[in-house]
């Protein structure tokens, strides 16, 4: 009788490493936060305006400027959703950012939009095509979230020539919606932030930036009924 006990329980456990092998994960559910999700690929900016921006620097360390350019990535492609709907939305310039310093140092430079801009939805990443001069400065988004806290969120480096997508993933920690108060769910867009690599930060430096984007979840935005009240009243 113990001899057969044994051989069950042996059973047993050569058989379980077999069914957690054979169990594919489902990488489509990695990051869901709902068991309903309604994935899509939103514009955030499309930099037409350079009067919704500022550039700044420290006064110590040099003159930043920046302007509209005619211009844009030829590998970029069109909004699924907006093609579909018809949407011809104007996308002919780009915001091309300059500074000249000083003197060598490590410094940071900011474009920041005149108000924060808002991101509906559970955002799941942000990207931006920007044009880097094959320099080793630092690119970061700057994004604030439910609850009024900043978040710095690295990029990339900016050594690469020509137009690259750059694109950052928005870590969980990131509240974006609270039930209890009847806000909209999403974050803010604050900027960006340039930190110079201390072996580049002489001369003029060069940085253009086209169509920022989300691709985020609006499964929340668009679930309510179409008699349901608007709560915030």
């Amino acid at each position: 009788m113990k001899t057969l006990l044994l051989l069950v329980i042996a059973a047993a456990f050569s058989v379980a490493p077999v069914f957690a092998q054979d169990t594919p994960v489902d990488t489509g559910v990695l990051g869901a936060d709902t068991a309903q999700q309604n994935i899509q690929e939103i514009s955030v900016n499309r930099f037409e305006d350079p009067g919704f921006w500022v550039s700044s620097i420290p006064v110590d360390r040099g003159i930043v400027s920046h302007r509209r350019i005619l211009g844009g990535p030829a590998d970029k492609e069109p909004i699924e959703a907006e093609v579909a709907a018809g949407i011809e939305a104007v996308d002919d310039y780009v915001i091309g950012l300059r500074a000249n310093f000083y003197r060598r140092g490590e410094t940071q430079i900011s474009l920041r939009p005149i108000r924060p801009i808002h991101v509906p939805g559970l955002v799941k990443t942000l990207s931006v095509w920007v044009v880097g001069r094959n320099m080793n400065h630092h690119l970061s988004l700057v994004v604030e979230d439910y609850f009024g806290n900043v978040r710095v969120l690295p990029m990339g480096r900016l050594n690469h020539t020509g137009w690259r997508l750059m694109t950052v993933a928005v870590p969980p920690g990131l509240r974006m919606q609270d039930p209890h108060f009847p806000m909209e769910s999403g974050l803010k867009v604050r900027g960006f932030l340039i930190d110079s690599d201390i072996d580049e930060s002489y001369g003029t430096m060069y940085v253009y930036f086209d169509d920022m984007r989300a691709v985020t979840d609006l499964f929340a935005e668009q679930s309510r009924d179409p008699d349901d009240m608007v709560d915030g009243w």
